[in-house]
């Protein structure tokens, strides 16, 4: 699948407003991605390619120009013999060597404009491929997040903690239960000699202990 078509297109485009509109937009982002950086690698190839041939050519115009400069002395040298045939021949030979270079010098100024183009598209282009990886890392972080949260509210509410106090609940009802089954046995019941005895001793012992505490303050106070 292909997102864009050409290297203006990847230029001229809106990463947040392509991502924002996806069905998929983490899909979106790495198709993204991997398209500017496969555009990238062209670019650059590209790059490599003229600039190789930028090197050859001023290699072959230096070269030209130590033949100009051969056949100017040969024309010279010609002349100084009188052999105006030589010299005219040298001078056309100069000529044409001129003609190569001045072609040559067009396919150079041609080849800087390319490369300065180039330059210009490869720092858009990896302007783009910041941001979109930075939109990715961003999408990334607000989903780890959201999962994070999801997973949280699903551990509070997914009826662990409601079985807990249900249960504690039930517990409670059960003592309470318990504790009233207990108090039913004594409804109805006549106190028996050996209780009211078991209450007098307790009394008793109340009273003294109150006794003893009266005393205790009262020595307290002096």
């Amino acid at each position: 699948m292909s997102i864009f078509s050409r290297l203006t297109d990847i230029v001229n485009s809106n990463v947040n407003s392509l991502l924002d509109r996806a069905e998929d937009p983490e899909k979106m982002a790495r198709l993204m991605i991997q398209e500017m950086e496969d555009t990238l690698i062209e670019v650059r190839s590209s790059s490599v390619k003229a600039i190789a041939d930028k090197k050859d050519i001023e290699k072959k115009l230096i070269s030209l120009e130590t033949s100009q400069t051969e056949w100017a002395e040969k024309a010279e040298f010609a002349l100084s013999k009188d052999r105006d045939d030589l010299a005219k021949g040298a001078l056309v030979a100069k000529r044409r060597i001129e003609e190569q270079a001045q072609a040559l010098k067009n396919e150079l100024s041609f080849i800087d404009e390319s490369l300065a183009k180039s330059g210009d598209d490869l720092a858009k282009l990896q302007t783009k491929l910041d941001e979109a990886k930075a939109k990715k890392k961003s999408m990334e972080i607000r989903l780890n997040t959201a999962e994070k949260r999801v997973k949280l509210r699903k551990t509070t509410y997914d009826g662990r903690v409601d079985d807990a106090l249900a249960r504690y609940d039930n517990l409670e009802r059960k003592i309470t239960e318990l504790d009233a089954e207990a108090d039913s046995y004594d409804l109805g019941r006549k106190k028996t000699l050996s209780d009211e005895f078991s209450e007098l001793e307790a009394d008793s012992e109340v009273a003294d202990e109150l006794a003893s505490l009266k005393v205790k303050m009262a020595k307290s106070k002096k």
